[in-house]
């Protein structure tokens, strides 16, 4: 795709509106110049146009959609992906088709093996820039599933564990990292299941939403440019210990351990962060979007934890000043005890 094309359709996708000023501004050419461009994109059937004058709207046209339903039961991963999705991306570039066979056949089995819904509804939508699909079942919900399986007191407290990585429901047959890694491996991943929301965007801050509404079962969305060069491989290799295959490594993102309205203070809050990182040579902990800690949770997490678990390396990243102090505050009394 021509670099200026693309250009123009990230335009259009970040504002459907001023478009051809601000490609024009962009780009150093007139005014008119630039909305030729928009109407060859148009021509060409990779953008729409609607309204006239200053209302005028642009927006990316939809050129491949599918969706189906399969009863769960004895449904295969597998023969959806052969049958719906993989005739849908068969022009694009290797790589993200790739990421596409990844993500949705994990997404699509995890439906199958957890879910308890009577069906899977599957879809996918391609626009010129981007890829969009989904994963929908009617169960009872991954979120409340989690939070009843390990008894946490709040399903929120499911996002944190979903984010650490090598949690499942069925050890015998899963390995707890198909989530993981498709929500490192898109640009965009979301679940949404009762009133909760959680949405990873690459190079963005995880976030958590608490819906007015509730949603039932889960639907898990993915989003990917058509031309990523991302590979599984990579994300699989950044999380693997040197020179292993093992999934030796996870990055946490501290502030899904903090609800709305809470600072991280206590050492109940510091047990639930460090619940199961004992299962990784190391955790890198991500603390954008965390002003501060209290000692009592910086000594749960930093000496205590640390103490009785030797062998996992704690990576503190992205700390403001008052959350570096009580960190080298508790490493220091760390030290101090030999």
């Amino acid at each position: 795709m021509e670099a200026h094309l693309t250009q123009l359709l990230q335009f259009v996708a970040q504002d459907p509106r001023n478009v051809a000023a601000r490609l024009a501004e962009s780009l150093g050419v007139t005014r008119q110049a630039a909305s030729a461009r928009l109407l060859k994109a148009i021509k060409a059937g990779v953008i729409t146009r609607e309204g006239r004058g200053a209302g005028v709207r642009y927006g990316l046209r939809t050129i491949q959609e599918v969706q189906h339903s399969y009863p769960r039961v004895g449904l295969s991963e597998d023969r959806v992906w052969q049958q719906l999705l993989a005739p849908a991306l068969a022009d694009i570039p290797e790589k993200a088709r790739d990421v596409w066979r990844y993500g949705l056949t994990e997404m699509i089995n995890n439906a199958v093996d957890h879910s308890g819904s009577e069906m899977v509804h599957v879809g996918l939508r391609r626009n010129a820039l981007f890829t969009q699909a989904w994963v929908t079942d009617d169960g009872e919900g991954i979120f409340l599933r989690i939070q009843r399986a390990l008894n946490l007191f709040d399903p929120r407290e499911a996002i944190l564990e979903l984010a650490k990585g090598k949690f499942t429901t069925d050890p015998a047959n899963h390995s707890g990292e198909g989530i993981f890694f498709s929500s490192k491996v898109f640009d965009v991943f979301d679940i949404q299941s009762g009133k909760l929301h959680f949405a990873h965007d690459d190079g963005k801050v995880d976030v958590l939403f608490e819906r007015s509404a509730e949603a039932p079962g889960t639907t898990v969305s993915m989003q990917l440019a058509n031309d990523s060069t991302r590979t599984t491989r990579e994300v699989f290799d950044k999380f693997a210990a040197p020179e292993e295959y093992t999934f030796a490594k996870t990055l946490v993102p501290v502030r899904l351990a903090q609800h709305e309205g809470e600072k991280l203070v206590s050492r109940s809050q510091a047990k639930r962060l460090t619940m199961r990182f004992e299962r990784f040579q190391t955790v890198v902990l991500d603390f954008v979007g965390v002003a501060e800690i209290g000692q009592a949770f910086a000594d749960e997490v930093f000496r205590v934890f640390q103490t009785a678990h030797p062998n996992t390396t704690l990576v503190p990243i992205n700390m403001e000043p008052d959350v570096k102090a009580m960190v080298s505050r508790a490493r220091a009394a760390l030290k101090a005890q030999g």
